[in-house]
């Protein structure tokens, strides 16, 4: 029995074990089992062999995979950086929606007009509460059109996004006025204004002498005062002033009349500045109505007056001509800096514009950025511009008109 228990043991009466009659000289193993995972193994690499598929192929791959995931992940990670884009550009001798966006309301005539004038315009996105992934970033380093820098290059961060927009719709009002004062003053027209100073610019000459709510009167720069019934008549008189003299100017305060004596700055023209910040109330001899919507900022001032002007006088100031421009204006028609003037530049010419009027202000980010096509004319006033835009519309010399140099 052992013998012949042994024998059937051996010959497999006990089916999953092989060599168990003989304890301690075979290993034990399930029977089959290794067989089949065996063939399994060498069919499946044949067939990943016979279609080119290897570890190493494998490997390959699924570390590709994992790293477009994280580079995706990476690419749409926010960063503290600014984008600014060329954005629209608006024809202010065109509509807004369904009306004029320049309207001269009452009896005063008007004049047809052909040609456009471009205010242009910049997208900067990554505002507060809407930040830029890296993916932007990289499109923006790319592009040669786009400009890329520091969040804080274009916003204050300590704003949010609300208080960052009224304040660019206020800069838009602030300019509308600036720009409807500058044109009808341009034209001749006597624009009577109460000019209340709100405040001084700290280190000039009426930092610690006028205040807040003075009402300016009159101004003596040493020749007899002169009354202060327009911004022009304050203006005309500082123009005339060298830098540094000490003039005298007449305010109501607490509704008595005080001269104050302020030593003036310089305007960077040869005349002066006194170095205060102006709110004025206007009386239009001329009602003129801007309507646009969706834009803020100072910039457009000189293309508002521009456009005002034309609007006013026979004519064509534009010759036709599709001409753009950007640039603050002030009260008495002086062209400001203004942001992001490459990208301006870049959207007027994609707009089809080919004569650009750049405050000179600028010249320096102009240089080495204007777009094939595109001529530049720099401009430090409205006086300036017109000027410029006579010679354009008249098929004059326009290479003799100022242009931007390397200071």
């Amino acid at each position: 029995r052992d013998a012949d228990g042994c024998a059937r043991f051996a010959q497999g009466a006990s089916p999953g074990l092989v060599g168990t009659g003989v304890a301690g000289r075979r290993r034990s193993r399930p029977v089959g089992v290794g067989v089949a995972v065996g063939d399994n193994d060498v069919m499946a690499r044949s067939s990943m062999a016979a279609w080119g598929i290897t570890p190493r192929l494998i490997t390959m791959t699924v570390s590709a995979v994992a790293t477009f995931a994280l580079l995706l992940v990476m690419m749409l990670v926010p960063v503290p950086f600014g984008l600014q884009a060329p954005g629209p550009t608006v024809d202010t001798l065109g509509e807004s929606g369904d009306v004029p966006l320049i309207e001269v309301e009452g009896d005063t005539p008007t004049y047809p007009t052909s040609g456009e004038l471009l205010l242009t315009t910049v997208t900067t996105a990554g505002g507060p509460g809407y930040p830029l992934d890296s993916g932007s970033v990289v499109r923006g380093w790319l592009s040669p059109t786009m400009r890329v820098a520091p969040i804080e290059t274009f916003f204050d961060p300590s704003q949010t996004q609300e208080e960052l927009d009224a304040a660019s719709s206020q800069q838009m009002i602030s300019s509308q006025e600036n720009a409807t004062v500058a044109a009808l003053t341009e034209l001749g027209y006597d624009v009577p204004a109460v000019l209340t100073i709100v405040g001084a610019q700290e280190g000039t000459g009426a930092d610690g002498v006028t205040a807040e709510g003075d009402v300016i009167a009159a101004i003596d720069d040493g020749g007899g005062p002169v009354e202060v019934e327009t911004f022009d008549d304050l203006a005309s008189v500082l123009e005339a002033t060298a830098p540094g003299s000490t003039v005298t100017l007449v305010v109501e305060r607490d509704g008595e009349e005080t001269e104050l004596p302020i030593v003036t700055g310089d305007d960077g023209r040869g005349g002066s500045v006194l170095g205060v910040f102006l709110a004025g109330e206007f009386d239009y001899p001329v009602e003129v109505r801007i309507q646009l919507e969706n834009i803020g900022g100072p910039s457009a001032g000189t293309m508002f007056a521009l456009g005002i002007i034309d609007r006013l006088t026979p004519g064509e100031i534009t010759g036709g001509q599709v001409i753009a421009g950007t640039g603050t204006v002030s009260l008495g028609g002086l062209v400001g800096p203004i942001g992001g003037i490459q990208q301006k530049m870049a959207g007027a010419r994609q707009d089809g514009a080919e004569y650009f009027l750049a405050p000179s202000a600028n010249c320096d980010e102009v240089v080495g950025h204007i777009p094939d096509g595109l001529t530049v004319i720099s401009t430090s006033t409205l006086e300036e511009s017109v000027d410029a835009l006579e010679v354009i519309a008249d098929g004059g010399d326009v290479s003799a008109l100022p242009a931007c140099t390397l200071s």
